[in-house]
């Protein structure tokens, strides 16, 4: 009965990741959405943007999704110590990239196109999940 409910409360979690990314032009500020569907590496130039409410916007997303990817990874993990190394990790992983976006778009060029692709969507979607849960397993099977 235990692990049923552990499983419900994961897949909930996980549920909540995907409407997130379902409903992200709705629910978060991102001009870039629409940038990076079309032709991008052809424009140019940014789209107009407020490059506050933009990294305000990106902060709130990557915490919750943070928040959502700690909970998976603690409730199928349950170590003692990871909850401080998961906030470690995500609180300086969060840092270098807010930095690393706020310069690509304040110092804008056309060569900085696929670097601000990627380092915006490590921001706006639970990629560290995607690497920290097969890594966490790994190691969990080591150690048994």
């Amino acid at each position: 009965m235990k692990k049923i409910v552990l499983v419900l409360v994961v897949v909930f979690l996980f549920l909540i990741l995907v409407a997130m990314r379902y409903f992200q032009q709705h629910l978060f500020y991102d001009p870039l959405l629409l940038f990076f569907e079309k032709d991008y590496l052809n424009s140019g130039s940014l789209p107009q943007l407020d490059i506050f409410k933009m990294l305000f916007s990106i902060s709130i997303r990557f915490w919750i999704n943070s928040i959502i990817s700690i909970c998976i990874l603690k409730l199928l993990f349950r170590e003692n110590e990871l909850l401080k190394i998961l906030i470690l990790i995500y609180g300086v992983l969060f840092g270098l990239l807010i930095i690393t976006f706020y310069f690509l778009i304040a110092q804008y060029q056309v060569s900085f196109e696929l670097p601000l692709f990627y380092v915006r969507r490590f921001l706006i979607q639970p990629m560290l999940l995607l690497i920290l849960l097969p890594a966490f397993y790994y190691q969990k099977l080591r150690s048994n």
